[in-house]
């Protein structure tokens, strides 16, 4: 039988605020265990939650990018459960009325778009954290977390694959860190899924039995957690068992998914509205002053980058992934006027390439913009062969000196003159007569050969696209 995979995914995005959702507390990352818990985080008797503007805001801003409906008013509930780290025995939430409600995100799987829909996206508070390391078989309980603002990002169940889930993860992550309302730092947590995974036969309309995969704090384990757990469904159902609705965890080390416990629903948590909290009011002028202030999409931008600078759909994607990257890029195209297809070649190439070697985002990129424009200037106008650039591009990373100092001092520019190649490839003629032979009897990897012994020569000097020419002149005479 044939198996359609069913996902949808959670993603709770902890929001950039300087203090938490409901109390005064820090949320700076780092600081000693329960250092930054107050008696409002814990819910200590006599004390009162208050919300936090600035937390409604990011959320306002995120619905606005999303095309989602803002509702002017919204509720907070408590979810009841426990947890030893949630020591008031409840988590404050958004339930049956969120702040944000519907809206969609483009994504690119390989050479095709797909449009996910979201269903919601709520406010709510972070539960602390369980310690398992250093308690000797015990757990210790950190509470620093408790009370930090999260936006829980709910999607419709859409995607068909472990692909198009990472595609839709990395896009959401690009949106909430471009619009500035969260960090990203996944290994600090403040971007984790929970991905729903359920399997169907083809052509079936109901959903099959969904388990849950919680806190995937990676790309990439994402993608292994999903697959995995396809394929321990497929397995089960195939050798006639049945999915239990269940909350399950990935072992990075196994590869396999583990059930944790068994999936409750939500009548388990008996949501109830919160009654220390007033229903959350927005006005329409408060919306429309966020929407006034709203930066240019990450899918505008890439649209612009096309009918402005001639770049490919796929270029314009890569150099979209984050907002610092997408100025950087832009600066330096603005600064080669009509190159911006060989700008985005050595930014999504070279750059890339070096940053990630190096471990360093384009914030930490030592080549500005400004310079890898006077460098990719000097390949348009054949000062630089490619292989010469890449020496130059090398140099310029390693210090604060322009390609045209680089040039001057390392004696790098291209020998274009006519004659001097001339001279050259005669030489080189002369030196490999069995090549000329072999090119003349057809065999056209031969110029290669001698295209290659002119380029040695000139010690990588020599103008590529002439040195072919003056070859194939030569031989042909």
């Amino acid at each position: 039988m044939k198996w359609e995979v069913v996902i949808g995914l959670e993603v709770h995005t902890q929001l950039s605020t300087q203090s938490k959702i409901f109390s005064g507390s820090s949320t700076a990352f780092g600081a000693a265990p329960n250092t930054q818990a107050s008696a409002v985080d814990i819910a200590l008797p006599g004390v009162l939650p208050v919300m936090n503007r600035a937390a409604v805001d990011k959320a306002i801003r995120f619905g606005l990018a999303i095309g989602a409906k803002i509702n002017r008013t919204s509720i907070f509930a408590r979810k009841n459960y426990f947890y030893p780290d949630l020591p008031k025995g409840y988590q404050i939430s958004q339930f049956e009325l969120p702040i944000v409600e519907g809206g969609s995100l483009q994504i690119q799987v390989g050479d095709s778009e797909k449009t996910v829909n979201l269903t919601r996206a709520h406010l709510e508070e972070d539960a602390g954290k369980s310690l398992h390391e250093d308690f000797h078989g015990m757990t210790g309980i950190d509470l620093n977390r408790a009370g930090t603002p999260l936006l829980e990002i709910v999607s419709e169940p859409e995607m068909r694959s472990a692909a198009e889930a990472v595609a839709y993860a990395r896009a959401l992550y690009t949106l909430v860190t471009w619009l500035g309302i969260c960090d990203g730092n996944m290994q600090e947590g403040s971007f984790r899924v929970d991905a729903n995974v359920s399997i169907r036969p083809f052509g079936q309309a109901e959903f099959g039995t969904r388990r849950e995969i919680k806190n995937l704090n990676s790309f990439r384990f994402l993608e292994q957690a999903i697959n995995a757990e396809i394929r321990y469904q497929t397995e089960l159902i195939e050798d006639g068992g049945k999915v239990q609705q269940a909350t399950v965890l990935f072992d990075p080390d196994s590869g396999e998914t583990r059930a944790m416990r068994s999936k409750e629903d939500a009548h388990d948590y008996r949501y109830f509205p919160d009654p220390d909290l007033l229903p959350l009011k927005v006005s329409d002028a408060e919306v429309d002053a966020i929407r006034a202030d709203m930066p240019e999409l990450p899918g505008e931008m890439k649209q612009r980058f096309i009918d402005s600078f001639a770049v490919s759909a796929y270029d314009a994607g890569l150099l979209t992934q984050s907002l610092a990257l997408a100025r950087y890029f832009e600066a330096a195209a603005q600064a080669c006027p009509g190159q911006g297809k060989l700008v985005a070649n050595w930014v999504n190439g070279e750059v890339a390439a070096r940053l990630n070697r190096e471990e360093k985002s384009i914030a930490d990129c030592p080549l500005s913009a400004e310079r890898l424009a006077g460098l990719v200037a000097r390949v348009a106008d054949n000062t630089l062969s490619n292989k010469l650039a890449k020496q130059v591009f090398e140099a310029l990373w390693d210090s604060e000196l322009s390609a045209d100092a680089v040039i001057e001092r390392d004696g790098l520019k291209q020998v274009s003159d006519v004659g001097a190649i001339e001279k050259l490839v005669e030489e080189a003629l002369a030196a490999n007569p069995k090549a000329v032979e072999e090119f003349r009897a057809g065999k056209e990897k031969a110029l290669n050969a001698l295209a290659g012994q002119v380029m040695k020569a000139s010690k990588g000097k020599a103008n590529p696209a002439q040195v072919q020419d003056i070859l194939r002149q030569k031989l042909a005479g």
